[in-house]
């Protein structure tokens, strides 16, 4: 099953996406959440989809972000190829930062960040894991059963704020308003299968930039839950950045920052294509 929020005139709603790419509004049974924890609330809403002959097409309406995480939490170097091509030292333990609310941006939502503010934006394609069940301390082992569902996540990072002002600002590179567009749906863990059997890309215009498997990960998703559950209790409805693979703009030669203009386009087999278009403004 595939979750989305979406609006239904003026008003939000909680959507069952079927196969069909059509929406059934079941915001009746709860939203995303809600339908992640609650296995009853669930069933009823699938049944209900399943007698809707009728869905409302996608190209019809605007897909929103599919939660507004009370938590983000990101890893860092969290490919071998993504280390190697930054020179970092391969990490023993996850690298753990965090995004802010503001950052939460939708699928097809334009990005919009002040030239006079950075001029190195970065594009980073990761999986991101959806917490569904309350945990603090689980292991490795049971660490899967706290994961609701999946999603498409783009870490865009202000690389010029990230490494280069005073001081190394990481919070302001990493979570400028927008700078964490997630979705265009979340997938049911159940659906999903196992998560570190997905094929990872992010495309530029087009073009091919990030290809990887999530079998790549130094730091698996049970290991991220379970090391994360340790110092903070994690609730449903938060998120995990997982890391990025290689391939990302300041490694290249010479660097590619996003531009104005520009389309990238995260895509996870399983979940879906989560494409924002960026918009450099002028002072």
């Amino acid at each position: 099953m595939k979750l989305a929020r979406f609006l239904l005139g003026d008003c939000p709603a909680t959507g069952i996406w079927r196969e069909d790419d059509t929406l059934v509004d079941v915001s009746a049974f709860g939203d995303v959440v809600r339908l992640l924890v609650d296995a009853e609330a669930r069933a009823s809403a699938a049944r209900y989809a399943a007698r809707v002959a009728m869905g409302i097409p996608l190209d019809s309406v605007r897909l929103l972000p599919p939660l507004q995480p009370r938590l983000i939490l990101c890893i860092g170097l969290n490919y071998r190829d993504h280390a190697e091509e930054t020179g970092a030292p391969l990490p023993t333990r996850p690298i753990v930062f965090a995004k802010l609310a503001n950052a939460v941006a939708g699928p097809n939502e334009v990005i919009r960040w002040r030239a006079a503010v950075t001029q190195q934006v970065d594009y980073e394609a990761e999986l991101g894991v959806v917490i569904g069940a309350t945990c603090r301390d689980v292991s490795p082992r049971e660490a899967l059963r706290c994961v609701g569902g999946y999603t498409c996540v783009n870490d865009l990072s202000a690389r010029d704020l990230q490494f280069g002002d005073v001081g190394k600002q990481w919070t302001l590179g990493k979570t400028l308003d927008g700078f964490c567009p997630i979705g265009p749906c979340v997938t049911l863990a159940e659906a999903v299968g196992d998560p570190q059997a997905l094929t990872i890309t992010c495309h530029l215009n087009g073009e091919l930039m990030q290809s990887a498997s999530t079998a790549a990960m130094i730091f698996d998703v049970a290991t991220l839950v379970a090391h994360l559950s340790r110092y903070i209790t994690l609730q449903p409805g938060d998120l995990i950045a997982t890391g990025t693979p290689a391939g990302v703009g300041m490694s290249r030669k010479p660097p590619r920052w996003l531009r104005d203009g520009d389309t990238c386009a995260v895509t996870i087999s399983g979940i879906g294509t989560l494409t924002n278009t960026m918009r450099v403004l002028a002072d």
